[in-house]
């Protein structure tokens, strides 16, 4: 027999009954049933039951026994007794009696548990992580993750793509994140960079003749934390094509997504097609370029029914303020009093006045109605149920439906009807309002919507919604500046002809302004998964994109040279794009924060607790490298 197992702990069945084995794990769980020890023995794949009686040799062993312990243990595989077996496991219906017991590893006081799935503070997850990954979610992700990729890495190949390697030591961008530096010993005072992303590697890729290149690509960027960013590095299905157009990337590009995501949702469902939803649309629909669609609330402009209107701060609003608007939020099932005060007070906490509403009811007891023989004594009112019920009952209840709250009260009956019919809106529905000028209100407009749809439970999070953001602006105005700057990314194809492109007159910023690039997003459950582009591959339009947006044609060759030399001597068209691989990881895994699907985080602060990185280095490391500190006073 094999010096530590025979059987891994999720292997054994029915049909290994009456045979000896011998299995190594942690001890995952000792129980005491009266003088009965039970010890559910666990490794990577899977859990057995074990169990020692006062009778066996290895009792006295199985007595000394602690949680985590790493054992080996010997004995006969039986039958769970009758009304003991456990479905929920492989190993369920079996267990080992056990003969020997060997402690392979004993473990001291455990700074917290690897049963159960309490929360614990990240510090302690993070300096103790291999305990963590011990916890069976946790070791259920890193495993998944793994088989993600590797399901990935299987449909790009079969797209006709070729994985390719690019270097990690390269030269500091001088556009972008921050950069993580690397000093050179060989040349004292220089420094290599840690890629961002491969973006130059995969275009010079391109212009050496290469056709469909993809990396599962290890990327670095010295920038703060977020749940859905992991400071330092992070993984990306980087992907680049040659003599394409914007409609081959997606049509490359959506199969491979679709398909993993349909592989590993659990049979959740997964757009079948994505949407493309063009930049502005998606900003004055729902206030994101970011859209979870899984709300189906969209917001509307209704800047019409306010203008010159009786709800005199809207109609200001839109009279003094050129290119203003009054965008609508619906709210379906959101028509209460105490639903729409909420939301009022949440807009002040976000910094706002308040918010405007209507909410829709049926008019019941119009006033001025008669009400001679109605019940004596009783609250003459519209909500009293008493009163209700007498109303119908004398064919003195009205049925229209009526906005109630300050917006309807003066924007007028009429009107709000108007309103109302407009957005679809019936009894019990309301509808809240934001209005300015549209660059100043999206976002929290796009913030309510969402809040709206979280707090009436609209959003259907069973499910995987994708689509496409295209037509980003390629130039946007610098108010701070007083110029014009690029919205995205500078090396980007403009959307529309060369020749057009080239005989722009920079001065016209108006025209400028109006220009999109052929950029374009994956999203999904309101979470940006990549960004791509076709890429820029012309010198002379490049140059006069960089002119436009203020860069001489001295400090583009200076900063760029080595891209425009290459895009000089024969490139392709060509574009593509990076999907985030941890964030395709997190969304399959039912996760929120990126730190639950990656092996070894750093924490909020970009320090690793485990390792002690960043460390200090001796005097000796810095003389090689030709550095001096300068650290700071504080």
């Amino acid at each position: 027999m094999h010096r530590y197992r025979s059987h891994t702990c999720g292997a054994l069945r029915d049909s290994d009954i009456d045979q000896t084995v011998r299995l190594s794990g942690w001890c995952h769980r000792i129980r005491d049933h009266g003088g009965l020890l039970f010890i559910d023995l666990r490794d990577h794949y899977g859990l057995t039951q074990c169990v020692v009686d006062p009778d066996s040799a290895a009792f006295k062993a199985a007595e000394r026994l602690r949680s985590e312990w790493v054992v080996r243990i010997d004995g006969k595989v039986r039958r769970r007794p009758a009304g003991t077996d456990n479905p929920e496991l492989p190993t369920g219906a079996i267990e080992i009696y056990v003969s020997e017991i060997e402690v392979l590893g004993a473990a001291d006081e455990l700074p917290m548990p690897v049963f159960g799935e309490q929360e614990y503070p990240e510090d302690i997850r993070l300096k103790y992580r291999f305990l963590d990954l011990r916890r069976e979610r946790l070791h259920h992700n890193i495993i998944k993750r793994g088989q993600i990729i590797d399901s990935i890495r299987k449909r790009m190949k079969q797209q006709g793509f070729f994985e390719f390697q690019t270097p990690i030591l390269t030269a500091s961008s001088p556009e972008g994140a921050r950069d993580f530096l690397v000093p050179s010993r060989l040349h004292p005072g220089k420094f290599y960079a840690l890629p961002q992303a491969p973006q130059q590697f995969k275009q010079l890729t391109m212009i050496a003749g290469f056709d469909r290149y993809f990396q599962i690509a290890p990327c670095f960027r010295d920038e703060d934390a977020r749940a859905d960013r992991s400071p330092g590095e992070f993984y990306q299905l980087d992907v680049e094509m040659s003599f394409v157009t914007q409609a081959d990337v997606f049509d490359a590009v959506e199969p491979v997504m679709r398909g993993v995501f349909e592989e590993f949702a659990g049979g959740k469902p997964v757009t079948a097609k994505f949407p493309l939803i063009p930049y502005a649309e998606s900003i004055r629909r729902y206030g994101t370029d970011k859209p979870d669609l899984r709300n189906p609330i969209e917001m509307e402009d209704v800047s019409d029914h306010f203008r010159g209107g009786g709800f005199t701060i809207f109609a200001r609003i839109l009279e003094t303020q050129p290119g203003s608007v009054v965008w609508g939020i619906p709210a379906s099932n959101g028509g209460s009093r105490a639903f729409c005060d909420r939301m009022n007070s949440w807009a002040q906490g976000e910094g706002q006045p308040g918010m405007a509403w209507v909410l829709f009811q049926e008019e019941g007891i119009p006033e001025g109605t008669d009400l001679t023989g109605s019940p004596a004594g009783k609250k003459l009112t519209s909500t009293d149920p008493e009163m209700i019920e007498w109303a119908k009952s004398v064919g003195k209840y009205s049925n229209e439906i009526v906005g109630r709250g300050p917006v309807a009260n003066n924007l007028g009956r009429e009107r709000t009807k108007i309103l109302r019919e407009r957005l679809g809106l019936g009894v019990g529905d309301a509808c809240f309002f934001v209005a300015g000028q549209p660059k100043d209100i999206y976002r929290f407009a796009g913030s309510a919507r969402t809040k709206i749809g979280e707090d009436l439970n609209l959003i259907a999070k069973d499910r995987f919604e994708f689509c496409w953001i295209v037509d980003f602006p390629m130039f946007e105005w610098n108010e701070e500046d007083k110029k014009i700057d690029f919205s995205h990314n500078p090396f980007s194809m403009p959307n529309m002809e060369p020749d057009a492109f080239l005989a722009l007159d920079p001065n016209d910023a108006e025209t400028i302004q109006n220009i999109k690039a052929i950029q374009y997003d994956i999203v999904c459950n309101g979470i940006e998964l990549s960004s791509g582009a076709i890429r820029n591959h012309r010198p002379d339009v490049m140059k006069k994109a960089f002119g436009i947006a203020g860069y001489p044609e001295d400090v583009l060759e200076a900063k760029f040279g080595g891209m425009l030399r290459a895009l000089s001597l024969g490139a392709p068209p060509h574009g593509g794009i990076a999907p985030g691989i941890d964030r395709i990881v997190m969304l399959l895994c039912g996760e929120e924060n990126l730190r639950e699907v990656v092996l070894f985080p750093m924490n909020q602060r970009a320090e690793d607790l485990l390792m002690g990185a960043p460390s200090d280095v001796t005097p000796k490391q810095l003389r090689e490298l030709h550095i001096r500190l300068n650290l700071p006073s504080n």
